[in-house]
């Protein structure tokens, strides 16, 4: 049985001491509250801001003048790449000088990959060197093709014989030279690789002297 006056606390309230009822439910802190109460309002406030759908969750929609700056620096990305392939043929244009001026001065530095090496500047010297028949080849048929032009029958039985003496001196001049290279590349290079040394010689000296690159760094007679 509860006693007490009207409008008072029950008895049974304050009389069990078995279960207390805790402070922090009585007395909460007023500071939590309004802390609370304020992220709820922020959270309905930023709820009801509109968001662009191609904009990124949590990142607000750029301004104008922030994507007229990332289009100029797509701009000058594209203007970059030209100015790359801009450079590249530059690049290539002055690689071909330097290699025109090695083949002109004989730098072993530019030289192209067919003309590098100790091997093959030793059969260029050694085809320079020398006469061969082969380099006459040119002027020698210009004579012997206005010879038989001639309606003189002499004159092309003439153009004739020298094509055959010529085609047979050229012929002679390649095996001697052959024979040559082949005995004296293993004795001057007997560690390196020597393969199409003797073809590289041959077809050097079927052209004539002022035309052969790179150019003969020796003279006729001059021992390599």
């Amino acid at each position: 049985m509860t006693t007490g006056v009207a409008g008072s606390f029950p008895a049974g309230l304050w009389s069990n001491p078995g279960h207390p009822v805790p402070l922090g439910f009585v007395f909460r802190s007023r500071a939590k509250e309004e802390k609370a109460a304020v992220a709820d309002k922020a959270s309905l406030t930023d709820s009801k801001q509109p968001r662009d759908p191609q904009a990124k969750k949590g990142r607000p929609t750029p301004k104008r003048s922030e994507a007229q700056s990332q289009r100029r620096s797509v701009a000058n990305t594209s203007m970059t790449r030209k100015d790359a392939s801009k450079r590249q043929r530059e690049e290539r244009r002055s690689q071909l000088e330097r290699q025109r001026q090695a083949l002109a001065g004989g730098d072993e530095r530019y030289l192209p990959a067919r003309d590098k090496g100790p091997v093959r500047k030793f059969a260029r010297d050694w085809i320079d060197s020398r006469f061969n028949v082969a380099e006459f080849f040119l002027p020698m048929a210009v004579v012997i093709l206005v010879l038989s032009m001639v309606r003189v029958g002499s004159l092309q039985s003439i153009a004739l014989l020298l094509w055959l003496v010529v085609i047979v001196l050229i012929v002679l001049d390649s095996f001697v030279t052959v024979f040559r290279l082949r005995k004296a590349l293993p004795e001057r290079f007997p560690d390196h690789n020597r393969k199409g040394t003797v073809a590289y010689a041959l077809m050097r000296s079927l052209q004539m002297r002022r035309l052969r690159l790179p150019k003969p760094q020796v003279k006729r007679g001059e021992r390599p």
